[in-house]
């Protein structure tokens, strides 16, 4: 069964970043250097998987990208010059090295290496067809499935079998395929999870962001388009759009958090930075209030913060510090220390904020408990108000498209309203940007509720696709309780 793994503080993450090269010397290298810049998607594990012309090979190892591909036996080892890897932070399937992509297999049609970012959200219904056929599954991984439908498929072209497998599947799926007889690219229908293609003297890239086209000197070309399949085989590029024309919904959480401030974003190649700072200029406008400071969260609270500064007037400052040597893993044992390591990774700027009256501006607001903690770390530093202004929506509803939430009931906006949340985390006043700003902020007139520019269902329950394995534990769910 898959299931989804709690995080342990309060930042909605996502599964992961990809990244692939078709056509360079030293393809694995290239890639390394690639995962270093998408580090942010995903902490937990990093895999690189490279073809030689003759050979695959591979490496998976938990742990970030530095200290796993920066030892000269293990680059070496990949050699090729055709590459794709992949840094994880699971949504679904276990914390274990098995789920560690690029997941490989040997098929009849020859070797085949998968990089995936985004969440099947019916897998598990497929998982249990395919057991049930005689499928033998090595990881708990929803990509795995992918794999299996591709050895399953009836017809005999490796292409067609891929395409095959695709239709069958549900939800968000951003793919770097290897296989003997080259590299495919591709995208869901909807284009929920990103993926950008870049050229670097003759070689194809293929990644999550654009910030890892720049680390490696590679020219952005485009984004790849929603539902398309880029191919490169001897060098030749072609595309394919197998699965018809659908209206694009790409996930506009990606401008609010997940995406580096640093890249460009969105089928309309729109820069982060500058729409972030557009979400806390909006978020003054919707939200205003009489203070001395507008302080970010950071680091992801700081382009929303300049932004609302610049619009309301209020001087933007550094009133609290980040340390970035602090990792997730840090032991916690009892209370008074577990308080303590609050401290670590965000401390009070004491000698700026003592008797002013501050805003605090944040990307989102998930349980709350983080929220909780910074007001009261304000509050202790001398800060006389604490205002909080978030940068999304209030989020009340789970992700099934590869980002990793609580269950609904553990969402702190499913279970208060906007005055139940300020005293939850004991600020003054709290204010989200609304639904239209936030899509006044990418350029819209507001939220189209008929026919929505972006999958916004973490804000408004507005699914795009069909949720078969939700749908039915819900079913399960509720025959248990109907029986008890």
């Amino acid at each position: 069964m898959l299931t989804t793994n709690p995080f342990d503080d309060d930042k909605l993450r996502e599964e992961c970043g990809v990244f692939g090269v078709s056509g360079a010397d030293g393809a694995a290298a290239l890639v390394a250097l690639g995962l270093h810049a998408l580090q942010h998607r995903g902490q937990e594990a990093a895999g690189i998987t490279s073809w030689d012309g003759a050979h695959f090979h591979s490496h998976r190892a938990m742990g970030h990208v530095a200290g796993n591909f920066d030892r000269d036996e293990i680059m070496t080892a990949l050699r090729g010059d055709v590459a794709c890897g992949h840094v994880r932070y699971s949504t679904t399937g276990e914390t274990a090295l098995r789920n560690v992509q690029p997941l490989y297999a040997e098929l009849a049609t020859g070797g085949f290496a998968v990089s995936h970012n985004g969440n099947i959200s019916n897998a598990m219904y497929l998982r249990d067809d395919l057991v049930s056929r005689g499928a033998i599954f090595q990881s708990t991984s929803d990509t795995e499935v992918i794999l299996h439908l591709v050895a399953t498929s009836s017809y005999r072209d490796p292409l067609e079998k891929f395409v095959d497998a695709l239709r069958r599947v549900e939800g968000a799926w951003s793919l770097i395929v290897m296989t003997p007889q080259g590299m495919i690219a591709c995208r869901d229908p909807l284009g929920i999870r990103p993926l950008v293609m870049g050229r670097l003297d003759g070689a194809y890239i293929f990644a999550s962001e654009t910030v890892a086209l720049d680390v490696v000197g590679a020219e952005f070309i485009r984004s790849i388009d929603p539902g398309e399949l880029v191919i490169v085989e001897n060098g030749q590029l072609r595309s394919l759009r197998p699965f018809g024309n659908a209206a694009p919904r790409p996930c506009i959480f990606e401008w609010v958090y997940f995406s580096r401030p640093d890249s460009i974003a969105g089928d309309g190649d729109q820069s982060v930075y500058s729409v972030r700072k557009a979400i806390g200029a909006q978020l003054a406008i919707e939200s205003p209030v009489e203070a001395d400071l507008v302080i970010p969260v950071p680091d992801s609270g700081v382009p929303a913060a300049i932004g609302y500064a610049q619009q309301s007037g209020i001087p933007f400052e550094l009133g609290i510090i980040r340390s970035h040597y602090v990792g997730r893993t840090f032991i916690q044992p009892g209370d008074q220390i577990r308080r303590l390591g609050v401290k670590l990774k965000h401390n009070a700027n004491r000698a700026l904020i003592k008797g002013k009256s501050i805003i605090l501006v944040d990307d989102s607001i998930v349980r709350g408990t983080t929220s909780l903690k910074i007001v009261e770390m304000m509050r202790e530093a001398g800060a006389r108000e604490v205002h909080m202004r978030i940068a999304s929506p209030p989020t009340t509803h789970s992700c099934f498209y590869g980002v990793d939430t609580p269950e609904r009931d553990k969402l702190l906006a499913s279970r208060f309203n906007v005055p139940g949340m300020t005293d939850f985390i004991h600020a003054d006043s709290l204010a989200f940007v609304s639904i239209d700003g936030l899509y006044k902020a990418l350029g819209e007139t507001g939220r189209n509720d008929m026919t929505p520019r972006y999958c916004d269902a973490c804000f408004t329950g507005d699914y795009p696709t069909r949720l078969t394995d939700h749908d039915a534990l819900d079913a399960e769910l509720a025959l248990h309780e109907a029986a008890e």
